[in-house]
């Protein structure tokens, strides 16, 4: 996709992403494997007809996994396999019920390499 590498430059250019090496290419691989239609990277973005977001925000993420031993197992696991809707700690700040199993859609390797980037990215400035 040629929007993907224009969608990282816009970005890194306004500041809500930290100037990484790897940012167009996760971006491009989040991209390409479905991420982007339920997470946005930045917090208080609204879904689909101005609902709550379908997944939270990547920034919520890293700041709720900040630190957090053995997170980056757990949310791979979780992207590959999918999560339970009757276990979800984003209650009420989604509307979307559970992640489906992504396995189909993204290789593990690549899922923890987004993962990683994920958390690396810290918390909304």
């Amino acid at each position: 996709m040629k929007a993907v590498p224009l969608i990282a430059a816009t970005l890194l250019a306004v500041g809500t992403l930290p100037a990484h090496a790897d940012d167009a290419a996760m971006l491009k691989l989040a991209s390409g494997s479905g991420c982007l239609t339920c997470h946005q990277i930045e917090t208080g973005g609204k879904g689909p007809d101005g609902l709550a977001p379908i997944g939270p925000a990547w920034r919520d993420v890293s700041a709720k996994y900040h630190g957090a031993k053995g997170a980056s197992d757990q949310l791979t696991r979780t992207v590959m396999a999918g999560s339970n809707p009757y276990a979800s700690h984003w209650k009420g700040k989604v509307s979307g019920l559970a992640m489906p199993p992504n396995a189909v859609a993204i290789k593990e390797a690549d899922a923890r390499k987004l993962v990683d980037w994920i958390l690396a990215l810290g918390p909304a400035k």
